[in-house]
């Protein structure tokens, strides 16, 4: 899937025009995704850089980032479904939910057992309604959760639909005499689903309370962590996926004639595609022309793209 193009960076006395594509970033623990992208506009030179969902300044992994162009790809990312590899800790609560909060109850969880574990996990897979973290980015009459908490409110976020189409267990560590019970899991979600939630909910369900203390995002839509790069090694070389390399990976595919490429260019309807989704369509030599969605009988550009 993956194609890499790179640009020197100027660490490396080099200047070249960066290229339009994405940029799969494995986020270091202790950065913020806004820090990442302000990483990125000087390693790549480029003031149009954005990103595809917010990663907690906690959690490692997947972010996945859009240069010049490819920024136009960032909505359609942001509803992927996601990976997590997460270790949620049960017989503490933490007033954020994850480990960088401090503790607010501890109660021992040695009489946890796996069918327990197993029992509770089962009911908080598929389609559930999940009250996300109270600090969260989730806006609350205008204002971040987060803030609202961190200024002394009581915050209330009404409960959500998502998707959580695995929860699967790899290891159960009984630490300090059984108290405390640190479980390893991966989660697969919908977009919009807070680990940290869960491992509140589940610590709850088993009245033991619990949180997070590791989380790393391994995968966003068909983007993973085999393709991501570290800040380091893009210091080196901004190592990205080409924009049409990544709209194929994202979408289904059309093949234009070149009559359809310049109908497209002008922004005209072409004939309906074989899917209903958005898909990408491409002209003969390869290039992303539009994204286009079918209405009626035509399927019509979402978002044409100019000529390299």
């Amino acid at each position: 899937m993956r194609s890499n193009h790179t640009a020197t960076t100027p660490d490396s006395g080099q200047e070249t025009a960066p290229g339009s594509g994405l940029v799969i970033v494995d986020k270091p623990q202790g950065f913020t995704s806004h820090d990442v992208v302000g990483k990125m506009r000087r390693l790549a030179q480029t003031r149009k850089v954005g990103h595809a969902g917010t990663l907690d300044p906690m959690a490692t992994g997947v972010l996945v980032v859009g240069l010049n162009k490819a920024t136009r790809l960032l909505t359609y990312i942001v509803g992927a479904s996601k990976v997590y590899e997460a270790t949620i800790r049960l017989g503490e609560s933490t007033v954020t939910d994850d480990a960088e909060g401090d503790i607010t109850q501890s109660r021992i969880a040695a009489a946890v057992t796996r069918e327990d574990l197993d029992r509770e996990i089962a009911k908080l897979t598929g389609d559930i309604f999940q009250v996300p973290s109270s600090v969260s980015a989730i806006k609350i009459n205008g204002e971040r959760a987060y803030k609202r908490v961190r200024s002394g409110e009581e915050v209330e976020i009404p409960a959500r639909p998502v998707t959580i189409h695995r929860f699967e267990v790899h290891d159960v560590r009984r630490e300090r005499a059984g108290k405390i019970v640190d479980v390893d899991v991966t989660v697969e979600c919908s977009s919009g689903t807070y680990i940290r939630a869960l491992a509140r909910d589940l610590g709850a369900a088993l009245d033991v309370g619990g949180h997070l203390t590791a989380l790393r995002r391994t995968s966003v839509g068909p983007y993973d962590i085999s393709g991501a790069r570290t800040l380091e090694q893009l210091a080196e070389h901004v190592d990205y996926l080409p924009l049409a390399d990544a709209a194929r990976a994202l979408f289904p595919n059309r093949e234009l004639t070149e009559e359809e490429t310049t109908e497209l260019s002008f922004g005209r309807r072409i004939p309906r595609n074989e899917s209903d989704e958005t898909t990408a369509a491409f002209s003969p030599d390869g290039e992303l022309v539009a994204l286009l969605k079918n209405k009626g009988s035509k399927a019509v550009p979402e978002i044409v793209f100019e000529a390299h």
